[in-house]
């Protein structure tokens, strides 16, 4: 006498796949999205980093920066630049993202 294997029949296994593709077409159009929002959000954080420095050098000089070059003397290891590919430059004593 033979055994019933039991299995996934084809019909089951499509449906499967059908599920997977809609949670694939619901999920990565939200990840996309959220993607530029993220890294704006870097981009502000590193400004805001960027105009401490200012303050700090502003009390230890008596003096706003000129520029980032100014920052770099024991205050910024390198030139500030977003994830995005965006730097931070000094404009009127305030760190400023250049577009």
């Amino acid at each position: 006498m033979l055994k019933k294997e039991s299995a996934f029949t084809l019909i089951e296994m499509m449906i499967v796949l059908f599920v997977i593709t809609i949670l694939l077409l619901i999920t990565i159009p939200n990840v996309t999205k959220h993607q530029k929002n993220i890294s704006n959000k870097g981009c502000e954080g590193l400004e805001n980093m960027v105009q401490a420095e200012i303050q700090a050098y502003q009390i230890d000089h008596n003096k706003l920066p000129a520029s980032i070059d100014d920052l770099k003397n024991g205050y910024l290891k390198e030139e500030p630049v977003c994830p995005d590919g965006r730097k931070i430059v000094i404009s009127n004593g305030d760190a400023v993202i250049k577009e």
